[in-house]
């Protein structure tokens, strides 16, 4: 009776993020009531390994009680302050300057904002008026990558390189350009790491001759593709992207939203490839989830030439709940969390998952499986020679997450039949068995599918 009541009023009131909104009224919501570590837990009592980390964002895992105590704490102290006027709160004070000694290079100046998306709107609000600062507001176009995600916000869906958030909105703007994906499973190319980053080098200096090099003012990747299919660049990929953008004179901006704090590894995936972008986006793990919070890192350079440009004038950007004091002190003990033991345990945890993952590579449907940490995907086929997808009949979002969930397992069901898997870095071994022993399951399942029966014929 209480999920029933809940369900109605989910239908009636409550708008879902990125849904077929008449679709989801007919099948109604899925309630979740608790959690704790990796497990969440269904209004009716179904528990599931949440292969997902909610969206890519409960890195430390549910139920940290530390963390409920610093947000408690907070609230009870100072539960607002906001950053106009020159005021603030300690927290905040204290997670920029924690962040700013971890991150890459010179990337010492930390601008708050409420999750990833603001992040990067607040990007291209800095990069505008950098370029203005320094007299050449022409460099006022922007590039980014096919199957790319930088968020769902007007500017930000430009960027994003998906239709589904293309459709209808209007966007990409005028001033946002793409370039192919390095999709390596999938390259015109092929498949070896030389021949992509060439292709990608020479694609990038094309799209910057085209437009004019005085004109560019930016290029934005993700470390890995998450959205787009956790499509993983080859070795070296970033490095080459970097040092072309610095030769060109554009910004280089990587929007590690999804892989900062140890969903790859290391708390920021730039370090990998030794990577030190002009400005750096994060958010999701920054927090684990718990409560919004996203930041923009700033280079030195852009920071002076925008503190220079406007001298005594305000730099007029801000939001309400930028530096919001709780978020703050959640950030500053989730980042303690991650420093003792949730890294490491991320990193071994994620080669046995990717372990366990390949070793699916035998299974009829699994055509790719690729990934980094705790960062995954495997690519679903009925055809392995020729690569062919998923069948659209089969409805491989919607079935092959119902099967999942239904196994006691929560991933990520990309539309084209990619299987997404993001898990909490506090994952046991045998949390990370079960993640591969129920996809198998799953997988299975889908093999009997009528309409992938069909497609296979």
């Amino acid at each position: 009776m209480y999920s029933n009541s809940l369900i109605e009023l989910d239908r009636a009131h409550l708008v879902h993020p990125v849904a077929s909104y008449r679709s989801h009224e007919r099948t109604g919501v899925r309630v979740l009531s608790s959690a704790r570590g990796a497990t969440v837990t269904d209004a009716s009592g179904h528990t599931m390994i949440d292969g997902f980390a909610g969206l890519w964002c409960v890195n430390a895992g549910y139920g940290h009680d530390s963390i409920v105590e610093a947000a408690a704490r907070q609230m009870r102290e100072l539960p607002y302050a906001t950053g106009y006027f020159g005021l603030g709160s300690e927290p905040a004070i204290r997670l920029a300057a924690e962040l700013a000694e971890r991150a890459p290079g010179d990337l010492n100046h930390v601008y708050f904002t409420l999750g990833g998306s603001d992040a990067i709107d607040s990007t291209i609000r800095f990069i505008r008026y950098y370029y203005h600062a320094q007299g050449r507001p022409q460099k006022n176009q922007f590039i980014s990558v096919e199957q790319g995600y930088h968020g769902s916000s007007t500017v930000g869906a430009g960027l994003t390189a998906l239709p589904a958030f293309h459709a209808g909105f209007g966007v990409p703007l005028d001033w946002q350009h793409k370039i192919p994906s390095h999709y390596a499973y999938r390259n015109p190319a092929g498949s070896e790491p030389a021949a992509i980053i060439a292709a990608s080098v020479a694609a990038l200096r094309a799209k910057v001759e085209e437009l004019g090099a005085d004109r560019l003012a930016a290029f934005y990747v993700e470390p890995i593709q998450g959205s787009g299919g956790v499509l993983v660049p080859p070795p070296g990929w970033m490095k080459a992207m970097r040092d072309l953008c610095r030769e060109l004179d554009v910004l280089f901006v990587a929007d590690e939203v999804i892989t900062g704090f140890g969903r790859t590894g290391p708390l920021f995936a730039c370090t990998e490839e030794d990577i030190v972008p002009d400005l750096m986006t994060t958010a999701k793990g920054l927090t684990s989830g718990y409560v919004p919070m996203g930041a923009v890192f700033l280079s030195d350079r852009v920071y002076d030439t925008i503190a220079d440009g406007a001298g005594a004038s305000a730099v007029g950007h801000g939001y309400t709940y930028s530096a919001h004091p709780v978020s703050a002190a959640v950030g500053l003990e989730v980042l303690r969390l991650y420093e003792n033991g949730l890294l490491e345990n991320g990193r071994t945890a994620g080669e046995r998952l990717m372990a366990g993952l390949r070793g699916l590579g035998d299974h009829p449907l699994v055509g790719d499986v690729r990934g980094r940490g705790m960062l995954a995907a495997i690519e679903l086929v009925v055809d392995k020679e020729r690569k062919t997808p998923l069948p659209a009949a089969a409805d491989p979002a919607r079935r092959i997450f119902d099967r999942a969930w239904d196994n006691g397992l929560i991933i990520r069901a990309f539309g084209n039949g990619v299987l997404g898997y993001a898990p909490p870095l506090c994952c046991t071994d045998e949390e990370i068995d079960a993640i591969v022993e129920r996809t198998r399951t799953t997988l299975d399942e889908t093999l009997e599918d009528p309409d992938v029966r069909a497609a296979l014929a």
